[in-house]
């Protein structure tokens, strides 16, 4: 009993030890200009590749089809709609890789992937989920360009 009287005297006197503090490196005009709330975060749309039903083994059409990817990744990626992109390994649910778009909506990112040709072909399939995360990171790009030794 007289440990819970402490703990509760404890709390009444250094509440202000244990509420947020001010960011004294907080650049309000870089937080607005990429969309971040008071924590630095904002939502985005992942989405996950998979295999989809297209099983063509047609290698024209398929470097055709990995290229217009490709391209429309870069496309995307110069707009600042997509801030990440790659593949994933080997894996049991036949998930090939993920994009995190910098949209609000899923009807946007919806629009936005059906640029896609490997998407539009169902070479991929496409599972859609809103993630928060950080509002820097669109800011990552810039310096990928910068250790980029090949373009695609």
């Amino acid at each position: 009993m007289k440990i819970i009287a402490f703990m509760l005297l404890i709390t009444c006197f250094i509440p202000d030890g244990l509420s947020q503090t001010a960011n004294p490196q907080y650049n309000k005009a870089l937080a607005d200009s990429l969309g971040a709330d008071d924590y630095g975060m904002k939502s985005y749309i992942m989405v996950i590749l998979k295999t989809g039903p297209n099983k063509t083994t047609d290698e024209k059409i398929l470097n055709e089809l990995f290229r217009g990817h490709m391209d429309n990744i870069n496309r995307l990626a110069r707009l600042n709609k997509l801030i990440v992109a790659g593949p994933l390994g080997e894996n049991l649910q036949n998930y090939r890789g993920i994009f995190i778009l910098n949209v609000k909506t899923r009807e946007e990112a919806e629009e936005l992937l059906k640029t896609d040709p490997t998407i539009e072909e169902k070479i991929f399939d496409v599972e859609l989920y809103e993630w928060y995360g950080s509002a820097a990171l669109p800011a990552y790009l810039k310096v990928h360009e910068k250790i980029e030794k090949q373009k695609y």
